[in-house]
């Protein structure tokens, strides 16, 4: 009885300690995709598309609040066309699943769009990121929604 007893506080005692070794590297995750979210951020806030560029997958796919799909290529020159007077992200969310992670998020911003047309938008978005062999984390799809203000 008492074997068994010291057995279990073992086995316990394992499961805690991997429970907890999972958490932690969830939350080192977490903590770098939002950092990720912040370079994106700062992208539009400087109008420096580039700075985007290698954080999107060569198969990104965007889905604009209007409801235009577009790969990696037109996003970057939309992205480029954009000029923002600011940007703020708002309520970010990151919740990991192995090697995919979504991040969640409100936008608030203000500029004009490739064609010059004043925009003030509020918006959620869905990023969903995947680690990729070599180990960085990259986007693979975007989808905004507007919010009525």
């Amino acid at each position: 009885m008492k074997r068994s007893l010291i057995c279990c506080f073992v086995v316990l005692g394992l499961l805690v300690s991997v429970a907890w070794s999972q958490a932690s590297k969830s939350g080192g995750t977490e903590q770098a995709i939002a950092a990720l979210e912040q370079k994106w951020l700062e992208s539009q806030k400087t109008n420096n598309s580039e700075l985007v560029a290698p954080l999107l997958a060569e198969k990104f796919v965007e889905t604009t609040s209007e409801g235009k799909v577009m790969g990696k290529t037109e996003a970057l020159k939309e992205a480029k066309a954009t000029k923002y007077t600011s940007a703020i992200y708002e309520d970010v969310k990151v919740s990991v699943f192995g090697d995919t992670a979504i991040a969640t998020g409100g936008f608030k911003g203000k500029g004009t769009d490739p064609s010059g047309k004043a925009f003030d938008t509020y918006e959620r978005w869905t990023d969903t990121w995947v680690k990729m062999p070599d180990g960085k984390w990259q986007c693979v799809a975007t989808q905004g929604t507007p919010v009525k203000k």
